[in-house]
């Protein structure tokens, strides 16, 4: 009986002590927060809208973009330095999480120690990590451009393949990738190349079915492809890079100074 009252006793006092620790945690977060009246306003995340704007309007709209665009940038190109297929899928390989100043500033003597996929399959990681290191992620694309350049060598004799589904099969190289080199290099418009800028600058003109915001590189490659002609998707891509650079810059886009301003949704918005 005795036994009995003291396991009871033991677990009454240990539920006492739960529920105090887990009293005196809620008081603690309660402090932290402050008063209710002072807690800040949960902000739910608006669900992506149709938009309701006519498939017809898109395009005419994105048809005025365009030309826009050819005023503005009849020269816009690729912004990576390069002279052959095999540069420039270099540079674009490593352009990842860099910006391409930087990418410039590393190929010169990357380029002159290994001219080629053949030159390049033979070094060393280690040499090539040293070279760049710059970069960002390194290690990584270091391993990525060795093994594509083997790949180059062992199936497709030393030279950079022109189709997307050859290009796809070396490392290191995606959809933005190919579309690059097919588009820059070999003058075959298969996709529209879909980097933040060009990413950022659909979302603001409103070039998307639905208001996206995921940064789904694959959709809005999708989308601009429904809305502009197949022979301009390789200038469109480096146009809008060109004018979210110097316009329709991230954080505050010079909307006073825009000229796709007349038909831009969000215009006069970012202030």
């Amino acid at each position: 009986m005795a036994n009995t009252t003291k396991k009871v006793a033991r677990v009454k006092k240990a539920t006492v002590t739960t529920k105090s620790v887990k009293q005196a945690s809620a008081t603690k977060s309660a402090k932290k927060a402050g008063p209710v009246g002072n807690r800040p306003p949960i902000v739910k995340r608006p669900a992506a809208k149709r938009s309701r704007e006519s498939a017809a309007k898109r395009v005419a709209r994105a048809e005025r973009i365009l030309h826009v665009l050819r005023e503005l940038y009849a020269d816009a190109e690729c912004a990576l330095h390069h002279r052959s297929a095999y540069e420039l899928l270099v540079a674009t390989i490593l352009s990842a999480q860099c910006t391409d100043e930087r990418v410039n500033v590393v190929t010169p003597e990357l380029f002159r120690r290994f001219p080629d996929a053949r030159a390049l399959a033979t070094t060393t990681q280690p040499e090539l990590e040293g070279l760049i290191r710059s970069t960002g992620f390194f290690r990584n694309k270091a391993k990525s451009l060795l093994a594509m350049a083997q790949l180059v060598c062992d199936e497709f004799g030393g030279e950079i393949p022109d189709t997307m589904e050859d290009l796809l099969r070396l490392p290191g190289v995606a959809r933005k990738t190919a579309n690059c080199v097919l588009g820059t290099w070999y003058g075959k418009n298969i996709g529209v190349v879909v980097d933040t800028h060009v990413g950022r600058l659909a979302l603001r003109l409103g070039l998307l079915t639905t208001a996206r915001d995921d940064k789904d590189a694959v959709k809005i490659e999708q989308d601009l492809m429904k809305l502009f002609p197949q022979d301009s998707w390789t200038y469109l891509s480096h146009a809008l890079i060109w004018h979210g650079r110097r316009v329709c810059v991230a954080r505050k886009p010079k909307c006073d100074a825009c000229q796709l301003r007349a038909d831009c949704p969000t215009a006069d918005t970012w202030s």
